[in-house]
């Protein structure tokens, strides 16, 4: 490619930061500022800094393997794209084709994961498929759609957030997890509005915060409950708003009016004056806003918990105003974008709904094929993996690490090892990678282009700005190939832009409608916010702000959910007395697959940890650095103990972004949110245990 500087975008997460890539003599590639970029204006966190040290051949994969003798060994493609193809018709002939499996991931490009559902429906006809999207914004993907009837993390730009006059944010760290949108946060308090945390640690977030409120892990929905409870009580109701613009409220209202303040603070352990305080800083300036993360979300009741701190911003008349609402900070790079297209278990294109009959045909004329010939809903990702080796047979993996991401992971590691036949496609040789049949080496952000839908809704143009070494090809390329190899000719095009054309007519008319967006519009105008249904930009240029006029509802009126508190599904108990909860760290992302093979990111975050009260440690006799084990009812993890008053010291925390001993996510229980099927990482009890030497 050119030496030039190329505009684009940062793989991980999903802030999508702007940055520009030169590729340097040496045959690296140089990061440089993009200051033109809204949502990072130039800055970088030391992961998107440090990105271009996953293209070296140093660490990732440059060649097919394949397994021979119970090693990977190198192959040719052809042998490698074969040997896929076989296994999955073996497959379907023995078994039928809901015993092929696909799981895809929230860092593929819309193009990718468009064609991905595409594949697994069309070529495979299994309705087998779902992503690790599912283990992020599943709860308030489910709540925003109940509520407004549409599902976009953000309903207003990042930038909207300064000017508002109060913003509650609960259960992120994002000084960690996306750091330079604390800015946007630092911004708001600058202009005389207030911030307040909501988390059982006291993180470089929540350090920031006017208000820090230390719910016990789990707790959230009793809390949203209780603010509500308080704001009914003390006549701060928007009774106009609510009659106007709103449906359902006397249900809501009766079930918060059952979590008075006393009630909700024996269950979170967050004082009365502090909740009450809570209210009053929320409902004195015009607006206000609810940001929610992973804490609430990651619950065998996440969707409930959404539902209530919608419910909050509804009463109070703070959502479809401006500089107010309810918004989720989407995770993963591409998990809005993920979902909108296809690779999600019930979903077609365009956000459709896979059993409507009138989506089947939208999207099957697209793709001419039979309506009938697509196949129903199948299994939420959890399910899918629990189900390997039994119902399902053989699985195509691509940019997914499930051996350390999913719950219960030692669990999930034995299913993917019983499968009669695993392909995956990565950049890296993952954990799970390192467990199959076929592994196929695929570009990577820098080296391709394709579009991502960052947390705002805000769909981006990544460039390519490297030529990707001999021997590595695209995951379209894959699909292409596979479709070929196993009877379907036409229909998988291996240009992106193509692709993304026929993505805006499958898309055209749906809740996540891109027809109206073109490649050349990205370029131009640094993103274009869905829906956009026509490339008239005098007609229509976007929608950076939803819900000012009316909610996507069939009357325009957002809904109102009655939701009550429940227990987590695993409370503590004799043997298991204090709750774990789990997270990230700024030096690494997701499962680690990639930064865990960057030096200055592993030089910052090492290993895996245990953050404990001084309390806790003092009566297990643990010391600053000790090793301590953590036990649940699934497994054991042992990690050095990180000793701080900064958590609760009924709780412990662990990040999540390592395998071995210290994989956090041995522990994590499967238990799963009825609606969104969403798994419960946020809450599990467990015992800690000095390791003695």
């Amino acid at each position: 490619m050119q030496n030039s500087a190329t505009p684009t975008h940062c793989p991980y997460c999903a802030l999508q930061c702007g940055m520009n890539l030169t590729p340097a003599p040496d045959g690296t590639v140089e990061v440089s500022e993009r200051a033109d970029f809204p949502v990072n204006r130039g800055a970088l966190c030391g992961k998107g800094r440090t990105a271009p040290a996953v293209l070296s051949s140093r660490v990732r994969l440059t060649s097919p393997l394949v397994r021979s003798g119970g090693t990977l060994v190198p192959a040719t493609w052809d042998e490698a794209l074969d040997r896929i193809a076989e296994g999955l018709s073996r497959t379907r002939a023995e078994h039928g084709p809901d015993a092929c499996g696909v799981f895809g991931g929230g860092g593929l490009t819309n193009e990718k994961a468009y064609t991905l559902g595409k594949f697994a429906r069309v070529v495979l006809g299994t309705s087998q498929i779902d992503y690790n999207g599912r283990f992020c914004m599943s709860s308030a993907a489910a709540g925003g759609m109940k509520a407004f009837g549409l599902d976009r993390g953000l309903p207003f730009p990042l930038e909207d957030i300064p000017k508002s006059g109060c913003v509650i944010l609960v259960g992120s760290n994002l000084a960690e997890t996306m750091p330079p949108s604390l800015r946007f946060f630092t911004e708001l308090r600058e202009n005389g509005g207030t911030l307040i945390v909501i988390d059982p640690r006291r993180t470089k977030t929540a350090e920031q915060a006017d208000l820090h409120l230390m719910p016990r892990p789990g707790t959230d929905l009793a809390l949203a409950l209780g603010l509500l409870h308080l704001v009914v009580a003390e006549g701060l109701v928007d009774e106009e708003y609510v009659r106007e613009r709103t449906a359902g409220w006397e249900d809501a209202r009766a079930a918060a009016m059952a979590h008075w303040p006393e009630y909700v603070e024996r269950i979170t352990g967050v004082p009365v004056p502090q909740l009450r305080e809570t209210v009053r800083m929320f409902c004195e300036p015009e607006s206000a806003m609810v940001l929610t993360a992973r804490g609430p979300e990651q619950q065998s009741k996440g969707t409930d918990t959404v539902s209530a701190w919608i419910n909050l911003c509804l009463a109070t008349g703070r959502a479809g105003r401006p500089y107010s609402g309810y918004g989720c900070l989407t995770g993963q790079g591409n998990g809005q974008g993920g979902r909108e297209h296809g690779q999600k278990a019930d979903q077609l294109p365009g956000y459709r709904k896979l059993d409507d009959p009138a989506a089947r045909a939208h999207v099957a004329e697209v793709w001419g094929v039979d309506p009938d010939s697509l196949p129903g809903p199948g299994r939420s990702a959890y399910e899918l993996l629990d189900a390997l080796g039994t119902d399902i047979k053989s699985l195509l993996l691509m940019g997914s690490n499930p051996v350390v991401s999913a719950p219960h992971a030692a669990h999930i590691e034995e299913r993917i090892k019983s499968l009669d036949f695993l392909a995956v496609c990565d950049v890296v040789l993952s954990e799970t990678a390192a467990l199959a049949d076929v592994v196929l080496p695929v570009t990577q952000w820098a080296e391709e282009t394709g579009t991502t839908t960052n947390l705002e809704g805000r769909v981006l143009l990544r460039r390519q700005a490297i030529t990707a070494p001999d021997g590595i090809r695209s995951d379209l390329e894959v699909m292409h190939e596979l479709a070929d190899r196993l009877g379907v000719e036409k229909g998988f095009p291996t240009d992106p832009e193509e692709v993304f054309e026929e993505l805006r007519r499958a898309s055209a008319g749906g809740p996540a409608d891109y027809s109206g967006i073109t490649y050349r519009r990205l370029a131009e105008e640094n993103g274009v916010f869905w829906p956009c249904p026509t490339e008239d930009t005098v007609v229509h240029a976007g929608t950076p702000r939803l819900f000012l006029d009316r909610f996507a509802t069939p009357d325009g009126r957002a809904r109102f959910v009655p939701v009550s508190h429940r227990a987590i599904a695993e409370e503590p108990d004799e043997e298991y007395p204090v709750l774990l909860t789990t997270g990230r760290v700024v030096a690494q992302y997701q499962s680690g697959a990639q930064t865990r093979r960057v030096d200055e990111l592993n030089a910052a975050a090492p290993g895996p940890f245990v953050e404990l009260h001084p309390r806790l440690a003092e009566r297990l006799g643990a010391a600053e650095g000790d090793p301590v084990a953590v036990v649940s009812r699934r497994g054991r993890a042992v990690a050095p103990a990180r000793i701080t008053l900064g958590i609760r010291p009924d709780t412990v925390f662990m990040p999540f972004h390592w395998y071995g001993e210290g994989r956090a996510n041995t522990l994590t229980n499967p238990a799963l949110d009825p609606t969104s099927r969403m798994p419960e990482f946020k809450a599990c009890a467990v015992r800690v245990e000095a390791v003695k030497s």
